[in-house]
């Protein structure tokens, strides 16, 4: 089963970084299929960014010019910058499953979940 390792939220004013990072472990044959979402305080959880298959990132539109995102094996970056209060959330690593010989395995699971503050 894979585990999920996230770390890098905090409190910040707005305006500033922070960076986020999630690890992925469990079978190293697997590439688990990586992806971050948030959940601000009352709303629905939202997709935020991932890798694609050909190493493209991909972004919601409110993030798109501010956030990278970046991958290298099972590690998932998300580099946060110009950040405004309305990024303040609960930001949560999910893997939804292994990429393994050439065969993709679906299993999901969420990361604990790091809360990012962003201050006025």
């Amino acid at each position: 089963q894979v585990q999920l390792t996230e770390s890098g939220g905090g409190s910040v004013q707005a305006g500033g970084s922070l960076t986020l990072s999630c690890s992925a472990s469990g079978n190293p044959s697997c590439e688990y299929d990586l992806k971050w979402f948030r959940q601000p305080p009352g709303k629905e959880r939202e997709l935020l960014s991932f890798v694609d298959p050909i190493g493209d990132p991909r972004y919601a539109e409110s993030v798109k010019g501010r956030f990278t995102a970046s991958r290298r094996g099972n590690t998932l970056t998300l580099e946060m910058s110009r950040l405004r209060p309305e990024d303040s959330a609960m930001y949560y690593c999910k893997s939804s499953g292994c990429n393994r010989d050439g065969a993709y395995y679906p299993d999901a699971h969420w990361g604990q979940g790091t809360q990012v503050t962003v201050s006025s």
